[in-house]
């Protein structure tokens, strides 16, 4: 009969990592005599990371002996004591090839029942000194499980454990765990997995996506082209003093490939400075005539959009990797809220493109903030495109707008705020597109939502460093992008597009993660091996290698980054 062997309990605390602090209750140690067990946790335990560890789901973490005589011989180390693993029940049977979702178990007092796998995680492999740990406890199918508190109640070392019920579906640990981290998925286990109430919320979430993807058929197609290929320079066209627009063509004359509307262009340009720079920019209509058009705000200090703006002519030839973005019109029928402030309006005008060629039936909202009237690109266009759906609605608000700007209408006077957003009465059924200033998009989020809107039917689109995720580190200070410390690196050049940083791939550095760190560039990050995909990150040009080799690979032209290096000169859009 499967008995308990150790109760292992830790408050989370701060540990030292990489140059780092980590908050984490990684850390567990086995306690003597009962021990009570509660709803959301095990007295005297605790967690650092509540987001992927803890709660109602994850109350308590089981990891057998068994598995630990397993590593033991894989690491050839003998000196694993109970709670290494992070785990709060250390038990003798219960492999995660028997366990099943759904099964209950009765221990001591207290009932519980098994919701998930272990969350891939890079604190264990932390705790246990193994950096690839959380890669082999998905590859070597051992990665413990969660369970819910059915029944609370006090436990302690010597129970035995006795199974009172049965899951509805026989989905094991260690199947569901390979479902959701390895490729070559069974579309059927994917809705055996879902029908199980057991499991999850977010690993119910998870698989529902996955099922998704997989009822399409297809995965999501990757970018149109490898690397950077040039593309001709057609028309420039002053839009106003401010920005200035470009149409770009084949040079053979051939239709550039079809774009989703939203989605942006990122440009090298050696001619301007070595390295050479990288900048992105929305599309800011749809294809016409097998041309692109980008819409370029000239920055006071911008090297790239300074060029682009006054020294770009026709005829020029100009590096450009194929289109990508995510902020891109959905299918469907609901209403369609557009907001946006600046140079912001690029993207959502695309969409309008899209909307006014092909979605006429949906209700369109475009709200846009602007300084003032001379500062407004391409009015007339979008006006057009929203007047011409017979479902439109524009709001315009300029906030420097003098007393005599206004005659004829056509605008408010002030800036474009929550309050005002709010007061709109936006349909709540709506999705929503947002591109502007980073505060500006910040309050407008917020708006969109008090308005009644999902938070995750609001799409944003920025091209500044996408915010952190890195779970359990202690924030730090923001510093600015930089050069790494120390001597230059002697391999291949690495540009992170968005934060503008340019380097030799140093020699010191496992991964392009590493380097990203030490240039304190933006990273997004949990397994660090290869498992969990948090690091994907676009690959807009060249090659990388990896080690580990991931689980899963990632889709064409994104590059996992916790365990890639660069074959030859990339670009990142990080």
């Amino acid at each position: 009969m499967p008995s308990l062997l150790s109760v292992n309990v830790g408050m989370p605390r701060d540990v030292s990592w990489q140059g780092r602090t980590v908050h984490t209750g990684v850390w567990k140690e086995p306690v003597s005599g009962p021990v009570m067990v509660r709803r959301l946790n095990i007295d005297g335990d605790g967690q650092g990371d509540r987001a992927g560890h803890g709660g109602e789901q994850r109350a308590v973490l089981v990891y057998q002996v068994q598995s630990y005589r397993y590593w033991q011989e894989h690491f050839r180390r003998n000196d694993f004591v109970h709670g290494e693993f992070g785990e709060n029940l250390t038990v003798d049977g219960l492999g995660d090839a028997e366990v099943c979702i759904g099964d209950r178990y009765a221990i001591g007092e207290a009932e519980f029942e098994v919701t998930q796998p272990r969350v891939t995680c890079y604190r264990v492999g932390m705790r246990v000194g193994e950096p690839e740990l959380p890669a082999l406890l998905v590859s070597h199918h051992r990665p413990g499980f969660y369970m819910r508190v059915i029944r609370e109640g006090h436990i302690q070392a010597g129970d035995p454990i006795t199974k009172t019920r049965t899951g509805p579906g026989p989905l094991s640990v260690a199947d569901a765990d390979a479902l959701l981290y390895l490729p070559h998925r069974d579309p059927d286990e994917l809705r055996l997995a879902l029908s199980i109430p057991a499991l999850s919320p977010g690993w119910r979430n998870s698989f529902h996506d996955l099922l998704a993807d997989a009822d399409r058929g297809t995965a999501a197609p990757g970018p149109t082209w490898t690397g950077f290929r040039p593309l001709h320079v057609d028309e420039v066209v002053a839009e106003n003093s401010f920005v200035t627009s470009l149409y770009l063509s084949s040079p053979d004359g051939t239709p550039l490939p079809e774009v989703r509307a939203g989605q942006y262009l990122t440009l090298r340009l050696p001619s301007v400075a070595q390295p050479a720079p990288v900048r992105s920019y929305s599309l800011s209509s749809t294809p016409v005539d097998g041309r692109y058009r980008i819409s370029v705000k000239h920055e006071p200090h911008g090297t790239v959009s300074g060029y682009l703006t006054t020294r770009a002519h026709p005829g020029e030839l100009l590096d450009a990797a194929a289109p990508r973005g995510e902020f891109v019109l959905t299918d469907g029928s609901e209403p369609v809220v557009l907001v946006s402030a600046g140079i912001g309006l690029t993207p959502v005008l695309a969409i309008l493109h899209e909307l006014a060629a092909h979605h006429r039936e949906r209700e369109v909202w475009w709200i846009h903030g602007a300084r003032r009237p001379e500062e407004h690109p391409l009015t007339t266009e979008a006006h057009d495109l929203v007047t011409s759906l017979p479902h439109g609605h524009e709001h315009i608000y300029y906030s420097l707008a003098a007393p005599r700007d206004r005659h004829g209408g056509g605008f408010s006077y002030g800036r474009l705020t929550a309050d005002i957003l709010t007061a709109l009465s936006l349909p709540a059924d709506a999705i929503a597109y947002l591109c502007g200033p980073a505060v500006f998009m910040a309050d407008m989020r917020q708006a969109l939502e008090s308005a009644g809107i999902e938070a995750d039917r609001i799409h944003v689109e920025a091209f500044s460093p996408l915010p952190s995720t890195n779970p359990g580190v202690t924030p730090r200070s923001a510093v600015s992008p930089h050069q790494p410390a120390g001597a230059p690196g002697t391999g291949p050049q690495v540009s992170f597009a968005r934060s503008g940083i340019s380097t030799p791939f140093p020699d010191d550095r496992r991964s392009l993660l590493e380097l990203a760190e030490a240039c304190d560039v933006p990273t997004r990050w949990s397994c660090r091996t290869g498992v969990c995909h948090t690091c994907a990150t676009p690959l807009l040009s060249g090659t990388v290698t990896y080690e580990p080799e991931p689980l899963e690979s990632p889709p064409p032209g994104e590059a996992l980054i916790c365990c890639a290096r660069p074959d030859d000169d990339i670009v990142l859009d990080m």
